[in-house]
């Protein structure tokens, strides 16, 4: 009986979920995402039972992956790859949810935040592993920030300094977190599946379709281009998305001149840097992925038939488009060297992106009033 009920289950969430009929490729990205970040996981677990975790073997057991495993140089890429299109579709879904579905999906929008902030968190510490020069001096930047809470340091980096039971917490970390990720992915699916998902004009329609084949077939015609764009990038290199300065061992006296992390953590370190005080600069830059989580509570400001009626159209509001410009702003200024044009830029966009999430739960509150207040009239 207890088959039937998980098979029952499966095929109520894979085959028969009623999707709407009329959501278009955006829709895409989520499943897209998690492709990616299975293929991350299976290329991850291959390098690790050839990656040597110690601060004097970790850069020649990357470059004996690279040069001596068979096909070690494919699954390298293939993983260093997929870090970025892992966070080019996050970035893409997000982009997508910020249309009104963190208001419609309160739930699915904090736990895809969850897992937002623990890939960050996954990409940061893989980052280091390679022990090149860009990662040294990335962790040292970024483990420096701690210095504010006594013992911090110490204790996240087993000493005063980056050094080698750094780099061994960090591998075990960076094996563990996605794990976690995938058991939040599973209660982000479910929480969708609760409510159902959104579609392009608005939240409730009737003209519903099952999942498979229909949206199947949709996601699989999306996979094929993005695995074509991923295979190009991971087996002949077209852009450059790593640092050249990452392939030289690592020379603690010797610090690069102009220390850039990967290109998805370029809006975040931009905070940093453009902030003169470094816990200031630390605070504002969690601050800055906490306030996301304040656009699931406008759905809270407001009654929820009010809300239909008020944002029946999806369409993104003013503020959201301010939001999306100052982030990618802040990632072109977190690539440039820090001149004071640039740091001035920096803290402009800063306020922008702090305000455009404020009026939008402002706007939300004035909507609100103003629509009861005509209700009360008529």
């Amino acid at each position: 009986m207890n088959n039937y009920n998980v098979i029952n289950l499966a095929k109520a969430h894979l085959i028969y979920y009623p999707c709407p009929l009329n959501i278009n490729f955006l829709w895409n990205y989520g499943f897209l995402l998690g492709i990616i970040f299975f293929i991350q996981i299976l290329t991850g677990v291959l390098l690790a039972t050839a990656y040597t975790p110690e601060i004097s073997h970790a850069y020649y057991s990357v470059q004996h992956i690279l040069r001596e495993l068979w096909s070690g140089w494919c699954f390298r890429y293939l993983h260093s790859t997929g870090a970025s299109f892992v966070f080019i579709l996050a970035y893409l879904h997000i982009l997508r949810g910020l249309n009104y579905s963190y208001s419609y999906l309160p739930l699915t929008w904090n736990t895809g935040l969850i897992i937002f902030l623990i890939s960050i968190m996954t990409a940061f510490m893989g980052y280091v592993l390679p022990w090149g020069q860009m990662s040294f001096w990335g962790a040292t930047v970024i483990t420096n920030l701690l210095y504010f809470i006594p013992g911090l340091i110490t204790w996240v980096c087993g000493g005063f300094i980056v050094n080698d039971p750094t780099l061994k917490r960090f591998f075990i970390l960076h094996f563990i977190f996605p794990f976690v990720v995938l058991v939040v992915v599973f209660i982000h699916i479910f929480f969708l599946h609760l409510q159902g998902s959104t579609n392009p004009l608005g939240y409730d329609t009737a003209l519903k379709i099952p999942f498979y084949p229909n949206l199947l077939c949709l996601d699989i015609k999306g996979f094929s281009n993005v695995l074509v764009l991923f295979l190009a990038q991971s087996l002949f290199g077209i852009l450059t998305l790593s640092h050249p300065d990452n392939a030289i061992m690592v020379d603690r006296y010797s610090t690069p001149l102009h220390i850039v992390p990967e290109w998805y953590f370029l809006s975040f370190y931009a905070i940093l840097k453009t902030i003169p005080n470094k816990t200031s600069g630390l605070l504002i830059m969690l601050s800055s992925l906490q306030v996301l989580f304040l656009l699931a509570e406008q759905r809270n400001l407001t009654t929820i038939i009010l809300f239909k009626f008020v944002f029946g159209a999806r369409d993104y509001s003013l503020s959201i488009i301010w939001f999306i410009c100052a982030f990618y702003a802040l990632m072109v200024i977190g690539y440039q060297l820090p001149q004071d044009i640039f740091i001035y830029y920096g803290r402009m966009f800063i306020i922008i992106l702090f305000v455009s999430i404020l009026f939008t739960l402002v706007q939300s509150k004035r909507l609100h009033y103003d629509y009861s207040s005509q209700a009360n009239i008529y």
